[in-house]
């Protein structure tokens, strides 16, 4: 009993944070309905957000005992549902059909899919085991987008920085006599005819 109520207890604890994280772009909203505009805002976050929670109320829902779980996420499917509709309510005609495609193949066809594949297709724990598996993959993949952004970034400064240290220490170096790129450049014959 004692393992139960510490369970409900962090997930309680998990939940609060999880309500605060899908009501942190509420400032971002906020300022697309003063500006009348979604500027230059993605839709692509916050409907991989929608279907994240999408799947995991799904998951919630099927899996005994994951009320935590479902109600958290129903919350955010009605926060994420709100986002997306100012989304579409504000942004330019071509991000409006930009938005409207992904909200109906993820949001609509890919949770529709999901339900009827794991409930036609699979039995009870390993229904609610490749929910789960789902889930998680999508949680993941959601979490980590925004290093594809980055490591590009991160590979070119290290690249950037390994030459800026190289002209520093040769900035100031005297070609030898035998590696001068002049040198090279006044042979007649190609150096791979001298090897």
């Amino acid at each position: 009993m004692e393992i139960l109520s510490l369970s409900f207890f962090v997930g309680t604890i998990g939940n609060v944070i999880s309500v605060l994280v899908f009501l942190s772009p509420i400032g971002t909203f906020e300022r697309i309905i003063k500006h009348k505009s979604t500027e230059d805002f993605q839709s692509l976050p916050y409907i991989c957000t929608l279907l994240n929670s999408s799947l995991w109320t799904y998951y919630g829902i099927t899996k005994p005992g994951g009320l935590l779980v479902a109600t958290v996420n129903g919350f955010g499917i009605f926060v994420e549902a709100v986002y997306v509709g100012l989304f579409l309510t504000y942004a330019p005609k071509k991000m409006k059909l930009k938005t409207g495609v992904l909200v109906g193949i993820l949001n609509v066809g890919f949770v529709a899919a999901a339900i009827v594949v794991t409930q036609l297709a699979l039995e009870s724990e390993t229904q609610i085991g490749a929910i789960g598996l789902m889930c998680s993959g999508l949680n993941i993949i959601m979490y980590g987008s925004p290093l594809a952004a980055m490591v590009p970034n991160g590979i070119g400064c290290l690249l950037g920085t390994a030459q800026l240290l190289l002209y520093a220490i040769y900035k100031n170096a005297k070609p030898s006599n035998n590696t001068s790129l002049q040198g090279l450049m006044e042979q007649k014959e190609p150096l791979v005819s001298q090897c």
